[in-house]
């Protein structure tokens, strides 16, 4: 077996930033037992029980050989088709939860476009609009075998559109697929997956769609929701920004992939494969540790939720994990000298 990753030539980060769902949907998707998941995980360096936990995040690498071992063991043309069709918004975290609770589908695609880096480093989207139609073009920005680049874009349009019946209510028959693989030998089950037209072996992956279907207002849209997701989003942007090769920013990137407070020190720790001493050393050269990264991340995200919505200060403490809304707001107090219902009335009167 090779190590299909060392064939890519395009400069990727070895920081671990992808979330692990993703590839055990795969897993499911190939119906894999425990007992067959060493094959999946081939030359990624990662154990079944790494793999398992809901914290571990991939590298750009490790998930790339996940796609090529498990196009090895599926054995089936439309693999990336059906891959896709498991790919739910809530698959997505929050940047799928502020797509589908964006007021229309161009307000959605922009998000995507705009947070997808906070879930695929690899691929990015980019939209070029007119009076009459949107073209979104979809990027891998990396060297990869055809068979690899054919189940990401196959994987991503299935993403696409299962985003825009959503929120338009129905399939986009007008759309038109363009595909930069060469046309499959399967290409007859396409319609069976995809709806509208499609081409192969073009400059650029890209779905073109009317205008008007992007400006359909979305029945589903929440603006609390929305904002909520927004503020999560633009958080984990943010981190993504900020210096990749500090020990900071890889704790950073775990607690923002999972809910708010549940990332111990001890699983954090294991997820970079060193001892909890170590990370603790770590941090310390970087001035921080565990616990003020967590304070900071919590601290943000619930001045966000006060600010932007109008939920009570107990669901606030509940979505935060803290299982007794008294220490939340011992914890909100020691953040901002403040409580919470002071902080709120603060930015009544501003």
């Amino acid at each position: 077996m090779t190590n299909y990753v060392e064939d890519t030539r395009a400069v990727v980060s070895n920081v671990a930033n992808i979330p692990s769902n993703y590839s055990r949907l795969i897993a499911r998707v190939l119906e894999l037992q425990v007992r067959d998941l060493p094959v999946l995980l081939a030359l990624t360096q990662l154990t079944i029980d790494q793999f398992m936990k809901e914290d571990t995040l991939l590298t750009t690498q490790q998930q790339i050989q996940i796609l090529h071992n498990a196009l090895r063991l599926s054995n089936d043309e439309v693999f990336g088709l059906r891959l896709g069709s498991r790919l739910t918004p809530p698959t997505h975290g929050a940047m799928g939860f502020l797509a589908n609770s964006s007021p229309n589908l161009l307000m959605a695609l922009k998000a995507i476009q705009t947070y997808s880096p906070t879930r695929m480093s690899f691929t990015r989207l980019e939209l070029v609009s007119s009076e009459e139609w949107l073209e979104c073009y979809f990027y891998i920005d990396l060297d990869v075998s055809e068979d690899i680049r054919r189940c990401v874009s196959e994987a991503s349009a299935m993403t696409f559109f299962e985003c825009a019946e959503f929120i338009v209510g129905r399939p986009l028959d007008e759309a038109k697929s363009s595909f930069s693989h060469a046309e499959p030998s399967y290409s007859e089950r396409y319609p069976d997956y995809l709806p509208g037209q499609f081409e192969f072996s073009t400059p650029h992956i890209m779905v073109k769609i009317p205008m008007e279907l992007c400006l359909v207002p979305n029945a589903s849209a929440n603006h609390e929701n929305y904002l909520l997701a927004l503020k999560q989003c633009e958080m984990m942007l943010t981190q993504l920004h900020s210096n990749k090769d500090t020990c900071k920013y890889q704790i950073q990137k775990m607690m923002l992939s999972h809910p708010p407070g549940f990332l111990n020190e001890d699983e954090a720790a294991a997820a970079l494969f060193i001892s909890k001493r170590t990370l603790a050393r770590r941090l310390q050269k970087e001035d921080t540790a565990f616990r003020q990264i967590r304070d900071e991340i919590l601290s943000q995200q619930a001045s966000g939720y006060l600010r932007d919505s109008q939920m009570s200060v107990e669901a606030i403490a509940a979505l935060l994990n803290y299982h007794d809304s008294a220490n939340f707001r011992r914890a909100f107090k020691r953040w901002f000298q403040l409580s919470p219902d002071q902080y709120r009335q603060r930015l009544i009167k501003e």
